[in-house]
């Protein structure tokens, strides 16, 4: 879509000049102008998902014609109609190849030059500073005295109307220099930015995110960002920011201050894609990030999301959450090993280095963090021009799922899953999420003595729910089991042979990211 701006034209002169009746009172007239499995992280390449017109100018002032009317100077050359030049529409942001209309353009002599101390108004002269034209007296008297009159007041006027134009013009130079307007910024009011305001809650969240590098052992890396979890100095990050530092490698915490600590990693989680890591010799007085809860998030609240898109640390965006609960499988497009959540979904721009960074709500506390985003067509691939830029489609994971990972981390050191000990398939899209035929390796699909042995389950049974939440497929299945703790008791309905049954299943557990 592009958008036109449409010029007003400057009416073209009259070919001679009217004869004002009288000289009117008056001052210069004003001018007046017219989500599937190619999600992707979003900072490392090749992982996968991540406002003229014219007008005119005169001024008139009053003047008495002198006791003898002065004889008529000869009519001069006349002012013709000059041609219009034509000005470009303006032109539209971010429309490339759009085009905009073209308006009517003021002449092509425009602005004319500044008026002499006697211009002819009065006169048949041609223009600007040309005096009326002299010429022999009429061979007879003319029956026009009355003209003559009030063309020698129309003169005086002119005379005494653009003194004071002139006069005032320089003044104006005098007093503000050089012709300038324009009023400082120090005469405006004071700018107040209220406590809730996207300003307020950034610049109190910044100094409590950071800017992760992570240098591999073979000099490979990259740049993500995570935020305080607590006073101790924990810092919260995805997985995928931190893999490749995590064994023999270097990784830096850069806070919004510029200063810069040495940092570990306490534990990772792929399949949840969190990893927490420590500062080695953290500052006094760390402030963590306040957190909300994930769980009462509603459509089209508010976000603020913080990172280092890009590389460019300490960037804020805004949005809203545009979804709930959406399943999002995510990983680096190297191996089955994917991550998987039923993501905050939200329009803030999130970019490639935006990954473990905070997605606050209005009122600062971390919902989310963000991890993936949707990649426009044929992008994220490969290193360098290969990525893909926000297309407003980023996910987070939940915060709530989030500390429950974390808090295992920490205690623990490895994740703990959540399981209904069956296999699926993974196949995306569906009526549901089917337990498979076997496990893989030779193991069963459905674990002996499991709850979902337990339950009753079965392979070819088909799963189309889980708890309320509707399943059509196996990520969606594992997306929804792992928002819940091991001992949670689900309601999972399935249907075998066409029929529709429903069981309640116990959750197991699953420790470490080795099975």
């Amino acid at each position: 879509m592009s958008t036109e701006n449409e010029g007003t034209a400057v009416p073209s002169a009259p070919s001679v000049p009217p004869v004002p009746v009288a000289a009117p009172d008056g001052t210069p007239a004003s001018a007046s102008g017219g989500l599937p499995q190619d999600q992707r992280y979003p900072d490392q390449p090749g992982r996968s998902s991540e406002p003229g017109g014219a007008g005119g100018f005169g001024g008139t002032a009053q003047g008495s014609p002198p006791a003898q009317p002065p004889s008529v100077p000869p009519s001069g050359p006349g002012q013709g109609s000059e041609p219009t030049t034509p000005l470009p529409g303006a032109v539209p942001a971010y429309y490339p190849g759009s085009t905009g209309s073209t308006g009517s353009a003021p002449d092509a002599g425009w602005p004319p030059p500044p008026p002499p101390a006697q211009p002819s108004y009065g006169g048949g002269g041609g223009g600007w500073g040309e005096p009326p034209a002299s010429g022999p007296k009429p061979s007879r008297k003319r029956p026009g005295g009355l003209i003559a009159a009030v063309l020698a007041a129309a003169l005086v006027a002119g005379v005494v109307g653009g003194g004071i134009g002139y006069w005032a013009a320089d003044r104006n130079d005098d007093s503000v220099g050089g012709g300038s307007t324009t009023v400082s910024a120090a005469d405006a009011p004071a700018l107040k930015r209220e406590a809730g305001s996207t300003a307020a809650v950034a610049g109190k969240a910044l100094p409590s995110v950071v800017t992760i590098t992570a240098q591999a052992q073979g000099g490979d890396g990259g740049t993500g960002t995570g935020f305080v979890y607590d006073k101790q100095g924990h810092i919260l990050t995805n997985n995928h920011v931190v893999a490749s530092a995590a064994d023999g490698g270097d990784l830096t915490a850069t806070f919004s201050n510029g200063k810069e600590y040495g940092a570990e990693v306490v534990g990772r989680a792929e399949g949840y894609d969190v990893a927490v890591l420590k500062l080695k010799d953290p500052p006094s007085g760390l402030k963590p990030l306040a957190l909300g809860n994930s769980d009462k998030v509603a459509v089209g609240d508010s976000t603020i999301a913080i990172g280092a898109p890009f590389g460019l640390s300490n960037t804020v965006t805004t949005g809203i959450i545009s979804a709930k609960n959406r399943p999002v499988a995510s990983g680096d497009g190297s191996s089955d090993k994917n991550s998987y959540m039923s993501a905050l979904q939200t329009d803030a721009s999130i970019n490639p280095g935006n990954s473990g960074g905070p997605l606050l709500d209005a009122r600062g506390a971390v919902i989310g963090m963000n991890s993936a985003i949707q990649p426009s067509g044929g992008g994220g691939g490969g290193g360098g021009g290969g990525q893909s830029g926000s297309i407003g489609l980023g996910f987070a994971i939940p915060i709530n799922q989030a500390k429950n990972v974390a808090e295992q981390l920490i205690k623990t050191g490895q994740p703990v899953y959540p399981v209904i000990g069956a296999t699926v398939s993974m196949a995306e899209g569906g009526d549901g999420a089917t337990i498979s035929g076997d496990g893989g390796g030779g193991t069963p699909a459905v674990t002996p003595d499991g709850p979902a042995a337990k339950a009753g389950l079965k392979s070819g049974d088909v799963i189309t729910k889980f708890n309320d939440v509707p399943i059509d497929s196996g990520p969606t299945l594992i997306s929804e089991i792992w928002t819940h703790k091991p001992g949670d008791k689900i309601k999972i309905t399935y249907t075998r042979d066409g029929k529709e049954s429903q069981v309640e299943v116990t959750l197991g557990e699953r420790k470490g990211d080795s099975q």
